[in-house]
């Protein structure tokens, strides 16, 4: 490497240089003014003229070309590379402006390198390289200077020296000789080069200034790199200070900490952070643990007490050993396991739900007789919007004396917001299943999974997979939360889940839990759960009890039929909240006020009816069936609607149909088709008709099929003209042989029927058995006309066609 020493070495060995410093030999110049010396390239180093600079020397030809200058008694001409870490440049990658030095000592190092102490003369200008093996030889054209100096020049030196003061100050790597020997130079270029060499900038930027003929102007942007200097060293030093400062303060702080706890303990004193981990311990002997759980609290707790009170890793295991200790690991409630109580407490808070209620009591009654055998069941209660799902938990919970905790599971879509995250994060927590069994106190609360139908899934993880261990009675004696890191017992925890339906539940999970069905309610039943519950509940709310309110039956039915339309009692309620909040300001406001609310009444406070009572048509149709569907609200009539218009075959399906009821369609179609003979129905009319089937409500996607003989028979009932009975409801899937198969919902769907003033349905012979989950008063108001054939469903839903009735044409049978 060709590089010079550091700056104390170059000072010292000033007095020596300056010993051949006036020695340089005449040049012979040839007639362009040049002259020939061998050349050394200079990696990362510019040398000024009159700059003493060390140098050293180990590429091969670089020692050769030293060698040839001392044996024949030559300067030598030195010139930085533009790329530093070139081993071999070529003329190309070396600056043309370079330097004339006289050689001095030479030291020979052990490994075959030498130092060189050197000094340059003047500034030369590289006109051709002559030679390049064994070493590198030049011709240089001298380049001369002027004086540089003008009526500027002297301010502009003492302006350069008080900056170079400033910079020798304040940077500690600078030796404090460097400012004596800027004083000494009495010359504007000569000071220019010496505070260049000794300025820590990049080499093109000193080969710059070694360019710069003109002393005064080298002077000048010596005195801007100086200011530079000045202001980066300035902010420096201010960043090592504040450094400095704050770590002072940290050792003070720390030393007089330490001093207090000394003196606290000759006081026999405890400090804050000494109470706290006695306080943790008592806490912690205090609480009946797991041997498990004790350990880690035991080895967490003795992690703290040799921490440093600052460290940021204490508040992490602090608030982790609160976590451990404020579980609830042995806590138990006593269970009341008296089922006329029990009875009693469903039976005032809820009508009807008789399926839930048996199994509730049929728990307790087991856990009396075997409370050490039986495993927590694991409900979930599934039904429409309304039919009380989660109020009956919160009955349950107080029949069973138990606390009630309830998590809303809708739009969950993180596995860490049930499992927890892993302590590495920061403001890692528990998941909710912890921190409900923290805030419930007892290892064995009535825990409510709400909504579970309602759980998403994205990149960060299934919670419904999540919810399998929790779920699962062989898994969840041992749950382990992320953040915890520990086993939790949860299998003395009744869990009940709700969900609308069935479909978006994984199997795995729904195969974990007793499904109980919520049905819709009866007109009956919705009558006396307001009488019961929801008047009482409104009025005491809206500050009317001492008004004496009351509602007739024909008012109730007016609201149900005709301003609510759903299976459960929810909208029912608000209407009767928005009634008694009409009669509250009549009271405030001092008007007369009616105590007997009656169908005008209701009328005169909501406006006009919502839904018209006759909802049924007024004739019977062609190509016009009532079908019957379910959904996630409960039961509701989907009119099927078929035309026929002149064209050729096609089949159109609108009504924002899924592909499973589109399949349906063509079935029926196909059916259709193939008995058309049987029907009496032209085989040459479908390839001249247009068909197209609707269902209205156009904006509600609609799939299933269920509604496969009603498309049938809307079919049928258009290519022979039978108009279709209006009183007639239908619901069963249909195959290309006409056989009809068993479908799901049917209560819903009877319910839905009632509604609308439907008193025939039409359902499959294998739904038979579910007639029984039918009220009887329902039973009594429909007739049930049950069927395994479409030729059953045709009997039944169409009409004889009118002796004048004319034969179909595939015109609208309208």
């Amino acid at each position: 490497m060709d590089n010079p020493l550091d700056y104390p070495d170059e000072l010292d060995l000033l007095e020596e240089a300056l010993a051949f410093a006036d020695t340089f030999p005449d040049e012979i110049l040839d007639e362009d003014g040049c002259y020939e010396r061998p050349f050394m390239p200079l990696r990362g180093i510019v040398l000024y003229p009159h700059i003493v600079t060390p140098l050293f020397v180990g590429r091969d030809r670089s020692l050769a070309a030293l060698q040839a200058a001392t044996a024949n008694g030559e300067t030598l001409i030195v010139g930085a590379q533009k790329n530093s870490e070139e081993p071999s440049p070529d003329a190309n990658g070396i600056y043309a402006i370079g330097t004339e030095v006289q050689i001095g000592r030479i030291i020979r190092l052990p490994d075959n390198s030498s130092s060189v102490l050197s000094q340059g003369a003047r500034r030369v200008e590289i006109v051709e390289f002559v030679q390049w093996n064994p070493y590198i030889r030049v011709r240089v054209r001298p380049l001369v200077e002027s004086d540089g100096w003008n009526q500027n020049t002297e301010a502009l030196m003492r302006a350069v020296l008080d900056l170079y003061e400033d910079v020798v100050e304040l940077n500690r790597k600078m030796p404090d000789d460097a400012f004596t020997y800027a004083l000494n130079a009495d010359e504007p270029g000569w000071l220019a080069d010496f505070i260049a060499s000794t300025l820590d900038t990049p080499v093109s930027v000193k080969q710059h200034l070694l360019g710069i003929l003109d002393p005064y102007e080298r002077l000048r942007e010596v005195s801007v790199l100086l200011g530079r200097e000045v202001d980066l060293l300035e902010t420096e030093t201010r960043i090592h200070s504040e450094i400095q400062e704050g770590i002072d303060k940290a050792q003070r702080e720390h030393f007089l900490r330490e001093q207090m706890r000394a003196i606290q303990g000759e006081l026999g004193e405890s400090d804050i952070f000494t109470q706290e981990l006695v306080e943790l311990r008592e806490r912690a002997a205090e609480i009946e643990l797991p041997p498990a759980v004790a350990a880690r609290v035991e080895k967490e707790i003795a992690r703290l007490s040799k921490m440093p009170p600052m460290s940021p890793e204490m508040g992490v295991i602090r608030t982790y050993v609160d976590w451990i200790l404020d579980l609830p690991w042995t806590a138990l409630s006593e269970d009341n396991l008296d089922v006329a109580h029990a009875e009693r407490v469903l039976d005032e808070d809820h009508y009807g739900l008789e399926k839930v209620k048996e199994r509730i009591l049929e728990y307790i009654a087991v856990r009396q007789i075997a409370p050490d055998e039986m495993r927590t069941p694991i409900l979930c209660f599934v039904g429409p919007p309304g039919t009380g799902k989660t109020s009956i938990a919160r009955s349950i919970a107080t029949s069973l004396n138990r606390e009630f905790i309830r998590l809303s599971l809708g739009g969950i879509r993180d596995e860490a917001e049930i499992r927890g995250h892993r302590r590495t994060y920061i403001g890692a927590l528990p998941g909710r299943i912890i921190q409900s069994m923290r805030r419930a106190g007892t290892r064995n609360p009535l825990f409510i999974l709400d909504e579970i139908d309602k759980l998403g899934q994205d990149f960060r993880g299934d919670p419904a997979a999540a919810l399998l261990e929790v779920l699962d009675p062989e898994q969840n004696v041992a749950f382990q939360d992320h953040y915890l890191e520990l086993d939790f017992d949860l299998s003395d925890v009744l869990f009940l889940t709700t969900a609308n339906t069935l479909y978006p539940i994984p199997r795995p999970l729904l195969d974990r839990m007793e499904v109980i069905e919520f049905p819709g309610y009866l007109e009956e039943e919705k009558l006396e759960i307001a009488h019961r519950f929801i008047i009482p509940r409104q009025l005491r709310e809206h500050g009317l009890e001492d008004q004496r309110v009351r509602f007739d039956d024909s008012a109730l039915k007016l609201l149900i039929r005709q301003y609510t339309y759903e299976a459960g009692v929810r909208n029912l309620e608000r209407e009767i909240a928005n009634v008694c909040r009409k009669i509250a300001r009549r009271v405030v406001e001092h008007k007369r006020v009616a105590r007997r609310v009656t169908e005008k009444k209701i009328v005169e406070l909501l406006g006009p009816p919502r839904f018209s009572a006759e909802m049924l048509r007024a004739e019977d149709e062609i190509g016009l069936v009532n079908g019957l569907a379910w959904t996630a609200a409960g039961g509701d009539i989907l009119t099927i609607e078929v035309n026929l218009m002149p064209g050729k075959g096609n089949f159109s399906l609108t009504g924002q149909l899924g592909d499973i009821m589109q399949e349906s369609a063509r079935a029926a179609l196909t059916y259709t088709r193939s008995r058309c003979q049987d029907l009496g129905i032209d085989p040459d009319l479908f390839e001249q008709t247009d068909i197209h089937l609707h269902v209205p409500e156009g904006s509600v996607p609609k799939d299933g099929p269920s509604a496969g003989i009603a498309m049938a028979t809307a079919l049928i009932s258009a290519f022979t003209r039978r108009p279709v009975r209006r009183n007639v409801g239908m619901t069963g899937e249909i195959t290309l042989r006409g056989r009809v198969l068993p479908v799901g919902g049917v209560r819903e769907k009877a319910l839905a029927a009632r509604r609308l003033g439907i008193d025939i349905v039409i359902i499959p012979s294998r739904n038979e058995n579910n007639l029984h989950d039918i009220p009887k008063r329902l039973r009594q108001d429909i007739e049930f006309i049950l069927t395994d054939r479409m030729e059953d469903v045709l009997d039944a839903a169409l009409l004889p066609l009118p002796p004048e009735t004319p034969a179909s044409n595939g015109h609208n049978p309208e």
